[in-house]
């Protein structure tokens, strides 16, 4: 089995971010009715190539509890209709917010839609009252380019690991 490396990313302050603010025609709007089938039909469309395989077994009792959580908000990146890639944020303890899931459908991958998708998302997560970090983690298995993508818009790793066990750990 591979040892997979998995890096922490942190942002401590909104005016860390390095915001990347041409959308090349990616559109981002935010799913407010919340349909635990989409949240699990984007975390299988984005998530398949990167091995995400940890909620492929959960019932739809599980997905609903999860994804139609009040701490739980899902956008959607739309280009030319299609769906492009999502995130999702977590609110948690203490001013935390999570970028849960992050990514592009394979198809949509090198238009330069990363940046800016990722831009929305850390800008959204300090617009969500009370957050005083945001916070991600990546690992050795997603695209290659994930990491230096959060580190240029501003993110800086506090924590990196090895595990032998990469369902242990998924990836925004």
């Amino acid at each position: 089995m591979q040892a997979v490396t998995i890096h922490y990313l942190e942002m401590k302050a909104p005016a860390a971010l390095k915001a990347r603010t041409e959308s090349h025609g990616l559109q981002v709007a935010e799913c407010e009715v919340k349909q635990f089938q989409f949240n699990r039909f984007l975390y299988q469309l984005v998530g398949g190539p990167w091995s995400w395989t940890d909620k492929l077994s959960w019932t739809d009792e599980q997905w609903e509890a999860y994804a139609e959580a009040e701490n739980l908000r899902t956008w959607v990146a739309y280009s030319k209709g299609s769906p492009a890639g999502y995130y999702e944020l977590q609110q948690q303890a203490e001013g935390n917010v999570e970028i849960a899931y992050f990514g592009l459908a394979p198809k949509f991958i090198g238009q330069g839609f990363g940046g800016y998708l990722l831009s929305h998302a850390l800008k959204t997560a300090w617009d969500w009252e009370g957050t005083k970090r945001v916070w991600v983690h990546t690992c050795s298995l997603d695209h290659s380019g994930a990491l230096k993508n959060y580190q240029a818009r501003g993110l800086e790793i506090y924590h990196t690991e090895t595990t032998d066990n990469p369902s242990q750990q998924e990836s925004a």
